[in-house]
């Protein structure tokens, strides 16, 4: 990707401050905010380095912790980005969602959602100056963690966990539909898209139901048509 390396690197660290859990604006508008100022190849650029980072940090988080209740208590557990379920399945009682505390600095209703979108816009652009498939393979790596915190460790779906799944699974698509030999849907988001479970989405900070979401019904109908 031609880009100007100063432009890059000022944009990330940008959003790296500027945004997240401790910034008193709506997760919502910081996400809003994010995509604007990611525009052109440089911020196609930056959009993609977010979702790398936070995908390895995820990864790194987790590993960690495996490691840590090996050495608790013996047992050993396999970590394997590709397909976060079966680990969670067995183990999710003893580790924590990661993406709370990411060693990036970046937070998964932010930062990640406006790069997300930056993806979503940009993927036809993005299959030309740069190689999609790892972004594509960051993209489901995500989407797979976000449907965990859900199913594993009671991470409420509020409309910002709801907004983020949306956009993972509309990017996706667009970026799977610009690659020219797009690799198969990943296993675990397989897996998900044969569920048909309602969640229901709640309100931030009051609570408040707000209506219902089926990811495995909007996996099916996004990814499959």
């Amino acid at each position: 990707m031609q880009h100007d390396t100063g432009v890059r690197d000022a944009l990330l660290n940008d959003v790296r401050t500027q945004f997240g859990g401790a910034v008193m604006m709506r997760f919502a508008d910081q996400a809003e905010t994010v995509s604007r100022m990611l525009a052109g190849d440089d911020g196609l650029a930056v959009a993609a380095e977010v979702l790398r980072q936070s995908a390895d940090a995820a990864h790194a988080e987790l590993s960690g912790q495996v490691t840590q209740l090996h050495q608790r208590t013996g047992y050993w557990y396999a970590v394997d980005r590709r397909n976060y379920r079966p680990l969670l399945r067995d183990a999710a009682a003893h580790l924590r969602w990661p993406m709370f505390e990411l060693r990036s600095g970046f937070h998964p209703y932010a930062q990640i959602a406006g790069a997300v979108a930056v993806i979503d816009a940009g993927a036809k652009r993005l299959t030309k100056v740069s190689d999609a498939a790892p972004v594509l393979d960051h993209l489901f790596e995500l989407l797979d963690l976000t449907a965990a915190g859900w199913e594993f460790f009671g991470v409420p779906v509020d409309t910002d966990a709801a907004a983020l799944a949306g956009r993972l699974i509309a990017a996706s698509r667009a970026l799977h539909d610009a690659m020219g030999d797009p690799p198969p849907i990943a296993l675990p988001i397989r897996e998900l898209m044969r569920r048909n479970n309602t969640l229901q989405v709640y309100e931030p900070g009051s609570g408040r139901p707000l209506g219902t979401f089926n990811p495995g019904q909007q996996m099916r109908e996004v990814l499959l048509t």
